[in-house]
């Protein structure tokens, strides 16, 4: 996987936490720094523990996938992708505009928003040319900092934003699973 690759992935893993942290700009008064230290620890630090668990899953269970694998990284990302799509097309709740930032509160959306960083974590098991390490803290830099810009653009200019990049973020998703599947079954090559 390419750095290019790579950024993109955390980039379209990222758009969950923007758009929540969109939500919780837009439901704060005034933003202190405590405020962006705070979302981007939660979502950055689940952001980059879940693909951490979900490759440890993978390494455990690949030599009874490898044969699948491509299909495995495709299914799952298209149904990330999906899902996020999905998301941005449909209405939002009333969850989404809590302005609270307490433990319970912020536990149950990172998780929320991580849970897709999971089915990539088991992914990144099952491809050859992924160093664990560097690709998670990568994940986890780029989430920090995407939740912390969310925060202000919510702060600044409301849910304009939030459905698009819930779109970019589910397409990039798609694509790198489509590319991962063209790539084993030898129809393109990087």
């Amino acid at each position: 996987m390419s750095l290019l690759e790579l950024f993109l992935l955390a980039v379209g893993l990222s758009m969950d936490a923007f758009a929540v942290s969109i939500c919780k700009g837009l439901s704060t008064q005034h933003l202190r720094p405590k405020h962006y230290l705070c979302v981007g620890l939660w979502f950055g630090g689940f952001q980059a523990l879940m693909p951490t668990i979900g490759y440890l899953l993978g390494s455990t269970f690949e030599r009874y996938i490898t044969r699948y694998d491509h299909w495995v990284a495709f299914v799952l990302l298209l149904i990330i992708g999906g899902n996020m799509i999905k998301e941005a097309l449909g209405s939002e709740t009333e969850a989404e505009k809590d302005s609270s930032f307490g433990f319970k509160t912020m536990l149950v959306l990172a998780v929320a928003t991580s849970i897709d960083a999971l089915a990539v974590g088991i992914t990144f098991a099952l491809l050859p040319d992924v160093p664990i390490l560097p690709a998670v803290s990568f994940i986890g830099v780029t989430t920090f900092v995407f939740s912390a810009a969310g925060l202000k653009v919510g702060n600044l200019f409301g849910l304009r934003f939030k459905k698009k990049a819930e779109l970019v973020g589910g397409s990039i998703l798609i694509l790198i699973g489509i590319k991962i599947l063209l790539e084993h079954l030898g129809v393109i090559s990087f």
